[in-house]
């Protein structure tokens, strides 16, 4: 298969597994390597998950736009420092620096050791079971709008787990934020918002990492997997919106132990090395 056609495939598959709670650095890590391709390595999963966000800055561009002029306003304006866009400002810059500060600290870690296969399979296994027990003893009874303080660092905190690939940038902050009592909408609403800063750091922090010349996921294979990620992601965005109003996450759940599991079996048979 050609260069261009397997970026293609990655950028299809970055756009589909990023927002739903399922980790695509881990469908990254695992489908490439299952087709014999490779690791793509943690630079070109990086940079494509800026199409990704990308589809994130568009599709919520009210939402930021009106969370953004109101926080810059509040900044000299003490009658906006209550308003919930304000606070939401705050809240998402503090809930990003559990993930940019380990993800400098920890970089060379997370692109070596975390992305082992055997850690992916457990990790896909482990907090798929937490996000099923999260959704099923929610109270369910917290809005976007009761958003706290203290509630934006926990899910800050979890956020920054997914520095482990198979974790899931927003399964982890969908976990916590449903055991600390929000709805799904509203606990998936802020993992998107929640997740920009820190991907699109990541992505422009990363650019330099990308090898040139002819090694097959070089500039011209990354901004062909960026560009399909940015279409398909928009898409899965609004359908996993109207998916969680009405359904449960019981089906990623299945979905995580099953490729889990199976993604263990392999390894232990030799078809996937670590």
């Amino acid at each position: 298969m050609s260069d261009l056609l397997k970026a293609v495939f990655l950028g299809v598959l970055q756009g589909l597994t990023e927002f739903l709670p399922i980790s695509s650095s881990a469908h990254l890590r695992i489908f490439p390597d299952l087709f014999g391709w490779g690791d793509p390595g943690a630079a070109f999963t990086a940079v494509i998950q800026i199409g990704t966000e990308l589809a994130v800055l568009i599709y919520f561009r009210h939402d930021l736009w009106r969370i953004g002029s109101t926080w810059v306003r509040s900044l000299y304006r003490p009658e906006y420092r209550g308003q919930l866009d304000a606070r939401m400002g705050w809240f998402i810059i503090i809930g990003s620096l559990p993930i940019v500060l380990l993800g400098i600290l920890l970089k060379d870690t997370i692109e070596e050791d975390f992305r082992n296969l055997w850690v992916i399979g457990t990790t896909l296994i482990v907090l798929g079971l937490i996000l099923g027990i999260a959704d099923r003893v929610s109270s369910d009874r917290l809005q976007i709008k009761d958003i706290r303080l203290r509630d934006a660092v926990l899910m800050g905190l979890a956020q920054a787990c997914a520095l482990v690939p198979g974790v899931s940038r927003s399964g982890a902050t969908i976990s916590m934020g449903r055991f600390l009592g929000y709805q799904r909408e509203a606990a998936t609403r802020y993992a998107f918002l929640l997740a920009i800063p820190a991907v699109v750091g990541a992505g422009l922090f990363e650019l330099k990492e990308i090898p040139h010349g002819d090694n097959s996921y070089g500039w011209g294979p990354t901004i062909v997997a960026t560009a399909v990620s940015f279409l398909v992601g928009y898409a899965a965005i609004a359908w996993l919106l109207r998916y969680v109003s009405t359904n449960s996450y019981l089906p990623f759940v299945i979905y995580r132990v099953g490729l889990g599991s199976l993604t263990l079996i392999l390894l232990g048979a030799g078809v996937l090395s670590a």
